[in-house]
């Protein structure tokens, strides 16, 4: 058995999906990378993003109650690294690394970023002070999917989309199929 080291209390979940979260206030908007999120209920929709509120994007978040949360290709893993680390007070990062804001669906301020295979546009319905950071809940109230992503059985083929992971300080490539939910205990065909 492996000897395992014990450290302190820590964020080490991993991977996570790196994400580049567009937000806006009618005048303004910004992009900036997100990598603590995830679905907190299906039924209905409901997802998170967790903020620093020294970010540019928070105000902008906590005035117009809406973000999307865009899933980055690997093409734009070095955009997604770089918007983590300037500051959309010092440019216009729509502009610097030429995306494109789209209009999302059922948003009025947070624009979709069209270069990203799905956008997930999100209503803050909550928001949980906790220290470090808050976490913005929100109903998801669109889905946007490229549709070369979708086959002709209206599934979303995700992998087609070479979506990025992140962990623990680096970004990597999903790469081998493992298996679909519920394989583990699928019945197997009977051969005739």
């Amino acid at each position: 058995m492996q000897k395992k080291q014990t450290f302190p209390g820590g964020a080490l979940l991993s991977p996570v999906p790196p994400t580049l979260v567009s937000c806006g206030n009618g005048e303004t908007k910004n992009i900036f990378t997100v990598a603590w999120t995830g679905t907190m209920c299906t039924k209905p929709p409901v997802t998170y993003i967790s903020v620093r509120q020294s970010r540019f994007s928070y105000d902008l978040i906590e005035k117009s109650g809406e973000f999307v949360i865009n899933l980055v290709p690997e093409n734009l893993v070095s955009v997604c690294d770089s918007c983590g680390v300037k500051s959309g007070r010092d440019l216009d990062k729509f502009e610097t690394y030429s995306l494109t804001a789209a209009a999302a669906k059922t948003l009025k301020n947070a624009p979709i970023i069209e270069e990203c295979p799905v956008n997930i546009e999100c209503k803050v319905i909550q928001k949980i002070p906790l220290g470090s950071h808050d976490v913005f809940m929100a109903n998801i109230t669109a889905v946007n999917v490229n549709s070369d992503l979708i086959d002709e059985n209206g599934k979303i083929r995700l992998w087609k989309a070479k979506l990025c992971a992140y962990a623990h300080g680096s970004y990597y490539a999903l790469g081998k199929h493992l298996g679909d939910f519920g394989f583990s205990v699928r019945k197997k065909k009977k051969r005739k």
